[in-house]
């Protein structure tokens, strides 16, 4: 049986019911890791870990434990990419679910973005998290979860 993996540093609020909900239904073992005390609601199957603080201290632990075929939930694309690179699964906020086909795509727009923003140009940042983000969220993870059961 696989495991979901959340990212929780940054997880939104409005997700939160949406997963916890199918993880109750599916009886999937979750583990949410984040240096910080977060909650997905209660459930019988949910786990919490608190890493130290470090801006990537999560990611390290969430490589370290995920297997083949797991699922990690995260926004956070360099992780995704660490993710991907152990034949796991992974899925953002915004319900874009990284393959081995489209994630050195955006490892790579992530990066000249970062390059651009460290050469002094002001750039915008991603649009609100919204209505539609959750809907797309939920969806990605019912088209996954229903191909796993």
């Amino acid at each position: 049986m696989f495991k979901i993996y959340v990212d929780g540093d940054a997880f939104p609020n409005l997700l939160k019911p949406i997963l916890l909900k199918q993880i109750e239904r599916l009886g999937i073992e979750t583990i949410a890791v984040a240096n910080k005390k977060i909650s997905l609601g209660k459930s019988k199957y949910v786990s919490y870990m608190i890493v130290e603080a470090g801006a990537d201290e999560a990611d390290h632990k969430i490589v370290e434990m995920v297997e083949e075929g797991d699922m990690v939930i995260t926004a956070d694309i360099p992780l995704a990419d660490r993710i991907i690179s152990k034949n796991a699964h992974a899925i953002d906020h915004r319900g874009e679910l990284y393959s081995v086909d489209n994630i050195k795509q955006y490892l790579a727009m992530r990066n000249l973005m970062e390059k651009i923003r460290e050469s002094g140009e002001i750039t915008k940042g991603p649009k609100a998290f919204g209505v539609k983000d959750v809907e797309s969220f939920a969806n990605q993870l019912n088209a996954f979860l229903g191909r796993k059961f």
